[in-house]
C-alpha cells in the first residue's frame, strides 16, 4: 500500500510541478515583456510630448522667418536709404512676427532699430555669423535670443534684416505640465551649451549653462551616449546617475542647425508612468498567481486529506490485522511484535510479563458449551484490559491464554502493587449475562530485563511461574523468582543430607 501510495503522489505530483514551473516561467517572461513594453511606451511617449515641444517652438521661430523673408523683399526693392521707411518696415516685421526687437544691418555692422537708431553691431559675438550662416537662425549668447536672419541683396540694398526672438517665451513651454516640479527642458547646441531653458533653474546639470559640461562631471557613460546622439541626430532616453539621484534625459534633435531638445524627467516619473500602464497587466499576473496558489493549495490539501485517509485505513486494517476478534485485545502476533519492539527500544526499562491461564476452561466448553466459554473469553478481556494502562501491552495468546506487558515498572513496591492488582481482579470477576459464572486464573510473573533479556527468555521465565502457580494448586500468581528461590532452598536441604551420609561412610 506504501508504495501505491507513493506511485501515486508521483504521478500527480510530478506533471503538477512540472505545470506549475512551465507558469510561473511564463509569467516571469510574460511580466517581464510586459515592463519592457511599458518602459518603451513611456519613452515613446515622452519623446512624442518633446517632438510636440520641438515643432512648437519651430513653428514660432518659422513665423518669424516667414515675416521677415516678407520684409526683406521690400527693403530689396525700396532699398534702404530712407531711414524713416526702414523703421516703418522694421515696426511691421516687429509686429507681425510677435519680436522685441527688429534692426536692419549694412555690410559694415552699423544698424538702424525700431525707433531709427544707429546701433554698432560690429563688435557683437554673432556677428561674424552673418557673412558666413547656412541656416537664417544664430544663437545670440549675449542677448538671449534668436535672431532670424535674411539677407537683403539688391542693386539699391546690400545688407541684413534681423528679427529677434525672445527665448524667454521658451521657459513657459512647460508651463502647466504632468511632469515633476524637478523637471526641465532645454534647447541646447551641437556644443551642450543651453540656449533655452523651461523648468526648473537650479538643476546642477543647467545651472552652469552647459549640459554636456555638467553631466561630463558625474556620469561619463551617460555623456558619451548624448554626444553619439547628437552627432547621428538619434531620439530616445538616456539614463543619468549622480550619486544616489537618477534622471532619465529624453533627447531629440530639433532638425535645425544641429540643435537639440533634452527633456529631464526623474526616474520616480518614469516608474510611476510605467507602473499606470502595468497596472492592468499586473492585476492579471496577479489573478493567476492568486489562483495558482489556490489550486497548488488545493492540490496539497487534497493529497494531505488523502494521505491521512490511507493512513487512517492503513492503521485500521493494521489493528484488524492486530486483533483478536474474539476479544478485541492483541493477537498472539501482534503481542509478541509490539512486546520486542519495545525492549528493542528500552532495553535497560524494569517492566513486568503477566502470563495469565484461566483454569478447568476445558470444563467450561464440555459442560456450559462453547458459545458461553466463548462468551467468557470475551468478557474476560474486556474486563482485563481496562485494568491497564493504554500504552499497556495485553493480548490473548491462545485458546483460554492471556499476556499482559507492563511498562516501565520501576520499584518493587509497584510490581507487588501490579501483581496484587492483577490478583484482586480474577477474585471478582464473573462472566455471563444471565448465568453468572466465576472464572479463575493461574498467573506466572516475569521482570524485565532482569529474568530476561530478549523476548524468548522473558517469555519462559514468565511461564515457568505459571506452572509455579498451577502446581500450587491454580488461581493464584506466582514469580518466577520464587521459583529460583524455591530451588535454593531445596539446594539448602540437600547439603547437609550427603554431608551426613558421607560421615557414616567414614
Amino acid at each position: 500500500m506504501d508504495n501505491q501510495n507513493k506511485s501515486s503522489v508521483l504521478q500527480w505530483l510530478m506533471p503538477t510541478t512540472v505545470m506549475m514551473v512551465v507558469v510561473i516561467i511564463m509569467l516571469v517572461s510574460f511580466s517581464r515583456k510586459a515592463d519592457k513594453e511599458a518602459e518603451d511606451t513611456v519613452s515613446k511617449t515622452l519623446i512624442a510630448e518633446v517632438e510636440s515641444y520641438g515643432n512648437r517652438f519651430r513653428n514660432e521661430i518659422e513665423k518669424v522667418d516667414r515675416v521677415a523673408t516678407a520684409v526683406a523683399a521690400i527693403l530689396a526693392d525700396e532699398g534702404a536709404k530712407d531711414t524713416s521707411r526702414v523703421v516703418r518696415l522694421l515696426e511691421i516685421a516687429a509686429e507681425s512676427a510677435e519680436v522685441d526687437e527688429a534692426l536692419y544691418c549694412d555690410l559694415n555692422g552699423q544698424a538702424t532699430d525700431l525707433s531709427g537708431q544707429t546701433v554698432d553691431l560690429s563688435g557683437m559675438s554673432y556677428y561674424e555669423a552673418f557673412s558666413g550662416a547656412e541656416s537664417p537662425y544664430i544663437f545670440a549668447e549675449d542677448g538671449d535670443s534668436v535672431i532670424v536672419m535674411e539677407r537683403v541683396s539688391s542693386d539699391v540694398a546690400q545688407g541684413y534684416l534681423l528679427l529677434f526672438y525672445p527665448m524667454n517665451r521658451f521657459s513657459n513651454m512647460l508651463y502647466k505640465s504632468g511632469y515633476d516640479s524637478d523637471s526641465f527642458l532645454v534647447l541646447v547646441d551641437s556644443e551642450g551649451t543651453i540656449m533655452g531653458l523651461s523648468g526648473v533653474t537650479n538643476d546642477p546639470y543647467v545651472k552652469d549653462g552647459n549640459l554636456l559640461t555638467a553631466i561630463d562631471q558625474v556620469d561619463k557613460t551617460a555623456v558619451k551616449a548624448l554626444r553619439s546622439r547628437m552627432n547621428n541626430g538619434s531620439r530616445g532616453p538616456i539614463n543619468v546617475t549622480n550619486g544616489k539621484e537618477k534622471e532619465v534625459l529624453i533627447f531629440v534633435p530639433l532638425g535645425t542647425n544641429r540643435w537639440d531638445l533634452v527633456l529631464s524627467v526623474s526616474e520616480e516619473f518614469m516608474e510611476r508612468q510605467m507602473h499606470f500602464l502595468r497596472r492592468n497587466t499586473s492585476n492579471m499576473v496577479l489573478s493567476l498567481v492568486v489562483v495558482i496558489a489556490i489550486f497548488f493549495c488545493t492540490v496539497v490539501v487534497v493529497n494531505v486529506v488523502g494521505k491521512f485517509r490511507n493512513n487512517a485505513k492503513k492503521k485500521e486494517l493494521e489493528d484488524k490485522a492486530d486483533t483478536d476478534l474474539l476479544t478485541g485485545l492483541n493477537n498472539k502476533l501482534a503481542t509478541e511484535r509490539k512486546i520486542k519492539d519495545y525492549m528493542a527500544h528500552h532495553p535497560d526499562t524494569q517492566s513486568m510479563l503477566f502470563i495469565l491461564d484461566v483454569d478447568n476452561f476445558k470444563k467450561v466448553n464440555d459442560t456450559m458449551g462453547h458459545a458461553f466459554g466463548d462468551e467468557v473469553l470475551r468478557s474476560l478481556g474486556k474486563q482485563i484490559g481496562g485494568i491497564f494502562r493504554a500504552s499497556d501491552i495485553v493480548g490473548r495468546v491462545g485458546g483460554d491464554e492471556f499476556m499482559v506487558f507492563l511498562k516501565g515498572i520501576a520499584t518493587e513496591e509497584t510490581i507487588l502493587k501490579e501483581a496484587a492488582k492483577v490478583e484482586t481482579f480474577f477474585k471478582n470477576f464473573q462472566a455471563g449475562e444471565y448465568v453468572k459464572y466465576k472464572a479463575t486464573a493461574s498467573i506466572g510473573v516475569a521482570i524485565y530485563p532482569q529474568e530476561g533479556a530478549d523476548f524468548e527468555t522473558l517469555y519462559k521465565a514468565a511461564d515457568q511461574g505459571l506452572y509455579k502457580a498451577k502446581k500450587r494448586g491454580k488461581n493464584q500468581l506466582a514469580f518466577y523468582r520464587e521459583r529460583t528461590q524455591d530451588e535454593a532452598a531445596a539446594d539448602a536441604d540437600v547439603k547437609p543430607v550427603e554431608a551426613a551420609e558421607n560421615a557414616d561412610d567414614r
